[in-house]
């Protein structure tokens, strides 16, 4: 049957636009049911069995159940559980769900697709007893409404009547009805009048006779309204008051970053500021969750404020009740409020406060249950592992098997009358403190995508077993014969680069780089490709990767494996001996690695000058002209900064951490470094040129002056001025940051420089001025990622941009899309950064792991000097923590033992007595693991030196702390990884 469908659009000029589309009606499909012997259907579409009916109070008989859409976009938590069965999924829902949320779609088509649960995909959009024809003056959603109650009818009304024309053979048995269950008041009154069997979802839930626990999965959107009486927090606009606002430029948007520092602050990205608006203040927060699209209200400048230069942390538990009077602002949070402004003496910056959110940042956290203060209450407060994350509000009747558990918990709502955010409980992870389990919490609190590869996905791999064929030889460049090889970090598997060196006829040299060519196997918007596009990057922790592409392809086909032919994209340039370019090309190519080598590997073969054979030779010229290509770039101004990482050796059977170490940086680490480089440089520039609009590029901003504050005041206390009028005079001040009697100053110096840098971004190049481009840590005017396709999906779209340009493939129409291509690039950036993150947290908690049972003293120097407290680092470990001083009553402090800190801000220091603290002071440090809090264990850091009698540690004659009167300073301990982040990001592989 066909049928017209015709609707009206309004232009952007404002003109209407009449539709007409002609729409299909079907008679041949089946309702998926084994009792109906009516519809044609073969024993694959036949999804609802007798076998697995729901059994529920509320309808205690047989039955089907029909899902409204917003059940499946509030209760995913619920549906993903293996309880309810038999369910009919109208097309009507599943496409306002598409619509709604990308990722719930997801989800829940991966619950459709599971077959045992029973879920059925019914198409009333084409069954010609079904589809509804949208009435006049209707509205699109009241439509589908109405669309989803009459196909439930119609459903109820043929299984009733497959069942009554078989009278005889089910006699004694009870019908099989059709349930709706709706989360929309009004949708279920009218369904009831409508003679519609109908529940809420909370209803139906609570009603499972075999799942008595699910209901604490129930997402619960209406807990209370909010009351005008006595509200904690100012009221949200409405969503049209938001558009309105930022439509007239009164009100500004962005994301929210909640502080790591300060529960009680945070800054606001926006489009067309330098810095980020900052937020201060309990009430200027206004129900922010770090992640989460806010609306907020510039303050007049006379309002505006500073950083503060205190560390925050709420109160490790607070008291949980059974009313609204266990939400009530504790007196506490008053105080820590006022002391957070008065502690904001910086330069001020533009401030403002959250009046409303755009969009809640859906995502589950990890955590832990706080102990319950009333036996057999359901109403609990939730822990979460990061403390950017405000505690939430969950109900539960698991608390006593949950306790030493992590958890993970969704955020629901956020009354204003609610202290904390309610949410309910999704699952439990497992045991605190287990290896497995805490490396799954770090991968979901990052928000890193580590479930196994689809069906779907795995369906686009190459057939086993792979070989090259003739037609691939004929298409491209053999380079088989060249002496390449590859030089990586021990244990590296999936290896993205190559590299050769060869002298030329005319005397001058052939130098080569080749990257795996992963676009050969990822073919654009497929399963695979879409998978790669989404995780964005792959992302590494100790002793454990999670690939951003199937291991088939990173470890195996597209990993450039020693004595194995691989397809590569090189680029290649002919040099002369001072490292001059004379001329490049690019092709696709057949490479045939003659070995893969470690960097120390690569280093003996250099050093070694009894080894003359084709790769000593190659390696030579490749770190001469490395060494020269490395000058020339610092000449330019490009950074060299520092960050002491660490290595894990890890034991293979319990993971754990038996040994730790500094990472050693030799000259072939310089050397891939130059190359790779320079090949995403001649990349960058002839993509950009190629597709000056929609070319992928790489940028790092300049830093804003401000930023550089403390780096110029620690230096100038230490007799040396920082330059940073330009990156070149910045680079040169840096060198001269050099004290004889302290080797480690220059890298504290280059630690502290990093902390000033800016993010570094992928970008569209049609989105932003050229003036724009610049890679300030390279001094490069402009910059792309190409050499690790394997495990950065951005240099996958780069490598389709220049195969596109030299012919060695077509373009497709989502690769020249500059709009599409920008969104995959803030994908991608936060992809980057969570992998950072992720991999950061990584290395603390092996950190926590090496150090329990043990105690070390361990020289240290002072990083920073805050307010009210000094953070340390230890560069034997690359570690970092910090030491409170100050309490947050006032300015000056007493302890027990009458022991005074006093901050000075015009100069940074902390005084006590006659002794000073200056950042890169040197400190001896007490090293302990702190496992008192289960949430969060603490690498203890206790002064040894210099002594401050009450303060320090006593030590006895056998080096041992004693005297019960000595504080314990201690700190959540986190790896120096800051300043790896941006180190990382302009190195080679970056």
């Amino acid at each position: 049957m066909q049928t017209i469908r015709e609707f009206t659009r309004k232009t952007k000029r404002g003109n209407i636009l009449k539709i007409v589309r002609e729409h299909y009606l079907r008679i041949d499909l089946g309702c998926g049911s084994d009792i109906c012997h009516r519809c044609q259907q073969d024993e694959d579409g036949v999804q609802l069995r007798t076998e697995r009916m729901n059994r529920s109070t509320l309808f205690d008989f047989p039955h089907y159940v029909v899902l409204d859409t917003n059940v499946v976009l509030h209760q995913i938590d619920v549906l993903e559980e293996d309880a309810l069965r038999n369910v009919i999924v109208l097309s009507t829902v599943l496409q306002e769900v598409k619509h709604c949320s990308s990722v719930i779609y997801k989800r829940f088509h991966e619950v459709v697709q599971h077959k045992p649960r029973g879920f059925f995909v019914f198409v009333n959009e084409h069954h010609k007893d079904t589809y509804v024809e949208r009435k006049p003056g209707e509205s699109a959603n009241d439509r589908n409404d109405r669309a989803i109650r009459f196909a439930t009818a119609w459903y109820d009304g043929h299984i009733m009547d497959v069942q009554q024309s078989a009278t005889k053979k089910s006699k004694g048995k009870q019908m099989t009805r059709v349930v709706l269950i709706t989360d929309d008041i009004a949708n279920k009154e009218k369904a009831e009048k409508e003679g519609i069997l109908a529940a809420t979802a909370e209803e139906y839930i609570k009603s499972l006779v075999d799942y008595p626990m699910l209901i604490d999965k129930y997402a619960r959107k209406d807990i209370e309204k909010d009351r005008e009486t006595d509200p904690l927090f100012p009221m949200h606009l409405s969503m049209n008051e938001i558009i309105d606002g930022v439509r007239n430029q009164r009100l500004l948007q962005g994301a929210f970053q909640a502080s790591r520092e300060n529960y009680l602050e945070g800054s606001v990205n926006v489009e067309g500021y330098e810095n980020p608006i900052l937020i201060q203040g309990r009430d200027s927060l206004n129900r922010a969750v770090d992640g989460d699209l806010v609306a907020i209200e510039l303050l007049p400048e006379s309002k505006w404020s500073a950083p503060s230069e205190i560390v925050l942390e709420e109160a490790e538990t607070i008291d949980v009740g059974e009313g609204d009077e266990a939400d009530e602002q504790p007196a506490e949070d008053v105080l820590a409020d006022a002391a957070l402004k008065a502690s904001a003496s910086g330069e001020k910056r533009p401030t403002g406060k959250v009046v409303g959110i755009i969009r809640r940042k859906r995502r589950q956290y990890c955590g832990i249950l706080q102990p319950a203060q009333l036996p057999g209450g359901t109403k609990h407060i939730f822990i979460p592992a990061d403390r950017k994350i405000p505690r939430v509000r969950i109900e539960t009747r698991q608390a006593d098997k949950l306790q030493n558990q992590r958890i993970i918990v969704a955020i629901d709502t956020w009354p204003r009358s609610s202290r904390y955010p309610h949410g309910h409980f999704v699952r439990a992870l497992g045991a605190l403190g287990d290896v497995e389990t805490e490396n799954e919490v770090i991968l979901l609190e990052h928000d890193v995508p580590h479930s196994k590869f689809s069906e779907e996905v795995l369906s686009f791999l190459p057939k086993m077993p792979w070989t090259i064929t003739p037609e691939d030889y004929a298409e491209r460049v053999d380079l088989r014969d060249l002496d390449i090889c590859s030089v990586d970090p021990p244990g590296c598997t999936d290896i993205d680069d190559a590299l050769h060196c060869r002298d030329l006829p005319n005397g001058n040299l052939e130098v080569g780089v080749h990257i795996a060519d992963v676009s050969h196997f990822i073919r654009p918007g497929n399963a695979l490709d879409k998978e790669a596009a989404s995780r964005g990057t792959t992302v590494y922790l100790v002793g454990k990767r999670i690939d951003m592409v199937p291991d088939l392809l990173s470890s195996n086909l597209c990993s450039l494996r020693g004595g194995v032919e691989r397809f590569a994209f090189s680029c290649i340039w002919e040099m002369d001996h001072e490292a001059n370019v004379i001329s490049k090309k690019f092709h696709k190519s057949v490479i045939k690695s003659k070995s893969a080598m470690t960097y120390e590997m690569a280093q003996i073969i250099i050093d070694d000058k009894t080894q003359n054979h084709n790769i000593a030779k190659s390696l030579r010229n490749l770190n001469k002209l490395a060494k020269i290509l490395k000058k020339r770039r610092m000449d330019n101004g490009a950074l060299v900064l520092a960050s002491p990482e660490i290595r894990f050796q890890v034991d293979s059977e319990t993971h754990e951490p038996l040994e730790v170490e500094a990472k050693q940086l030799r000259d072939t680490n310089s050397m891939v470094e130059e190359f790779m480089l320079l090949a995403n440089v001649t990349v960058a520039e002839h993509i950009a040129q190629e597709f000056p609009e929609c070319a992928m590029l790489r940028r790092h901003p300049r830093p804003p002056i401000s930023n550089f504050e403390p780096l110029i005041k620690a230096a100038r206390h230490q007799n040396f001025e920082i330059c940073c009028d330009s990156g070149l005079e910045f680079s040169k001040s840096l060198d001269k940051c050099v004290k004889a009697d302290n080797p480690y100053f220059n890298t504290m110096i280059r630690i502290l420089a990093t902390r000033c840098m800016m993010q570094a971004l992928y970008f569209i190049s049609g989105t932003l001025q050229k003036d724009q481009f610049e890679h300030y840590g390279l001094a490069a005017p402009i910059y792309t990622h190409f050499t690790s396709p394997i495990r950065r999906y951005s240099d996958i779209i780069v490598h389709r941009l220049l195969a596109a340009s030299i012919g060695a493939d077509s373009t497709y129409a989502a690769l020249l899309d500059k709009n599409a291509n920008a969104e995959l690039c803030h994908n991608l950036n936060y992809r980057h950064k969570m992998a950072q993150y992720a991999g950061r947290a990584s290395v603390a908690l092996n950190t926590h792991l090496f150090f329990k049972g043990k105690v070390q003293d361990e020289e240290g120097y002072i990083l920073f000097v805050r307010k009210n407290a000094l953070q340390i680092l230890i560069p034997k470990f690359g570690l970092e923590g910090t030491i409170y001083l100050n309490a947050l009553k006032d300015d000056q402090k007493k302890t027990n033992n009458d022991v005074v800190f006093t901050f000075n801000e015009e100069d940074y220091t902390q005084r006590c007595g006659d002794i000073i603290f200056h950042a890169f002071d040197p400190v001896t440090v007490r090293l302990s693991l702190d496992s008192s809090n289960i949430q969060h264990e603490k690498l203890v850091f206790q002064l040894v030196k210099p002594y401050i009698k009450g303060f320090s540690i006593e030590i006895d004659d056998n080096n041992t702390a004693v005297g019960a009167e000595t504080k314990s300073n201690d700190v959540e301990m986190t790896s120096n990884a800051a300043a790896a982040a941006l180190l990382h990001q302009i190195a080679s592989k970056q």
